[in-house]
């Protein structure tokens, strides 16, 4: 059996501003940095074998936060990258839902349909994405690896572990820092966590926001 422990990044500013991230490398705010270390004291008691992130430093902070407890080096994994918005990246959510009404409008009805202008589709991340995960199986038999990525990434991601089309993007939730569990038994994919945020319990934190 291969356990894969699949991690979304901490806050960042744009988040909670409600900014489109994507591709552009936004770091960490406080409450991002305090999310990490706790889901890195969460799960300091695991067993990783190796550890990969999306190149962005989000991402790549989170991931180190964790493996750190484990005297592992975290390797870029560029299959793991945000999904990119296109032109919709550095813009709040508020000036996108004008400036782009009925491309927001699709993104919220069918998201599988749509292509950010000037950047990617979910099913052009759920290749690349699927691909890297792939590759991590073939590296690692039999081993545990984290991997830590990205709200869009993760939602694709578990879809197609869990034998769902994109077309379901919305019905999958993913707090920052949330930790998600699956187990490949050499023919099926066994969904053992989804959007565990147990190790915040301590933080102060509102309702979920899936942005």
């Amino acid at each position: 059996m291969t356990r894969i422990i699949l991690v979304r990044h901490g806050q960042t500013p744009w988040n909670k501003d409600k900014i489109f991230r994507g591709s552009r490398d936004i770091p960490l705010n406080d409450q991002g940095r305090e999310e990490a270390r706790l889901a890195g004291d969460w799960l300091k008691g695991e067993t990783f074998h190796a550890a990969y992130c999306s190149p962005l430093s989000r991402a790549r902070d989170t991931g180190e936060a964790i493996a750190g407890h484990h005297g592992l080096q975290v390797a870029d994994l560029p299959g793991l990258t945000d999904l990119c918005y296109g032109d919709w990246e550095g813009l709040p959510l508020t000036e996108v839902k004008v400036k782009y009404a009925d491309l927001y409008r699709q993104w919220e009805r069918a998201p599988h349909t749509v292509r950010f202008p000037q950047g990617e589709t979910l099913d052009e991340v759920k290749l690349r994405a699927m691909a890297a995960v792939s590759e991590v199986l073939q590296r690692h038999p039999g081993q545990t690896i984290l991997l830590a990525a990205h709200r869009a990434v993760n939602k694709v991601l578990i879809c197609a572990l869990i034998g769902l089309d994109n077309s379901h993007f919305w019905r999958i939730g993913q707090d920052t820092t949330a930790i998600n569990r699956f187990d490949w038994t050499g023919d099926t994919w066994q969904i053992m966590a989804l959007n565990d945020t147990c190790h915040l319990r301590s933080m102060p934190r509102g309702e979920y926001v899936d942005f």
